[in-house]
């Protein structure tokens, strides 16, 4: 299967003497610890100001490459890999368990516009297109058969797929991620943490006490605090060369999105709600169907909706 990533870059920002919101202009402090590498696939990079800078650097590390055990599609041996290929997972991991019940939620309230069953779909069309050819009729209608999330079944002991089909929890697990690590980081003392996986966490306030600002592409700047922030791009991965095939596909149609949006930004006081509700929200056909989905989770809200 081809390997085509949605934008990632996964920064971590945290404060405790004096260090500035991730993308704006940096406090003269301190001479943050900075380390860079790789986590959910992409160019990372982890900014602390604090005494044991580098340990807690890396264990957050670690903490990103252990969820990429459970959540990436591009491991081998992940959980969730596993399970796409047996078609079940014995003793599936908590986190694993706890995303597909968020999952779950979103799927019943957006009337199945969001549904990581959608995965052979995504594969059929990702694979024909690279090789340079659109996906035929038959190809989508035997994709189509293997959607269904009420097929799924999973408690603590097992997950189990129906016959053919997959999962993907790539419209999730970034922001899941974010929760994760900000609550870590949370338990290593550090209260003021701005973190981006793609899907942004925000955790307390920058030095001046004033919370984390952060820029919404080409729209606006909003100021988030205990609060997380997804945003999703029908076209912001491509399948095909002509760039008019986005990688969020209709799990209910078949196709590649056909609403009107360009791109959907949702605050949520969690980045994995928001960032699957951004996702679903991609594939809503009017303003009012998205209010009357976010209104279903407290706290959620549309902070951005841009037309295509």
């Amino acid at each position: 299967m081809p390997q085509i990533n949605r934008r990632r870059f996964l920064t971590i920002s945290a404060s405790m003497a004096g260090l500035a919101a991730f993308g704006a202009t940096p406090a003269k402090a301190a001479n943050p610890y900075q380390w860079r590498g790789t986590a959910m696939g992409s160019a990372a990079r982890i900014i602390l100001d604090h005494p044991d800078a580098a340990a807690i650097a890396d264990r957050m590390a670690a903490e990103v490459s252990r969820l990429e055990d459970v959540f990436s599609l591009y491991r081998a041996g992940s959980a969730l890999s596993q399970l796409n290929a047996a078609g079940r997972l014995d003793a599936p991991p908590f986190e694993l368990l706890e995303c597909l019940s968020l999952a779950g939620r979103v799927h019943i309230a957006s009337e199945g516009a969001f549904d990581p069953t959608v995965q052979p779909l995504w594969a059929a069309y990702a694979t024909a297109y690279a090789n340079g050819r659109t996906p035929d009729a038959a190809t989508i209608d035997h994709a189509r058969a293997a959607i269904g999330w009420d097929r799924l079944r999973y408690d603590a002991g097992q997950i189990a797929l129906a016959p053919g089909q997959a999962l993907t929890l790539n419209g999730i697990a970034q922001g899941y991620v974010a929760d994760r690590i900000a609550q870590r980081l949370r338990s290593e003392g550090l209260r003021d943490v701005l973190i981006d996986t793609g899907e942004i966490a925000a955790a307390g306030h920058q030095p001046d006490g004033t919370g984390w600002t952060v820029d919404i592409q080409g729209d606006r700047r909003i100021t988030l605090q205990d609060r997380a922030l997804a945003t999703s791009a029908p076209l912001g991965t491509v399948l095909d060369q002509q760039a008019t095939v986005g990688h969020i596909l209709d799990p209910r149609r078949g196709t590649p999105t056909v609403a009107p949006w360009r791109q959907v930004s949702v605050s949520c006081p969690g980045a994995a709600l928001a960032d699957a509700l951004s996702t679903a929200a991609c594939l809503l056909p009017d303003r009012t169907r998205i209010d009357a989905i976010l209104a279903q989770f407290d706290g959620a809200r549309a902070e951005s909706l841009l037309s295509a």
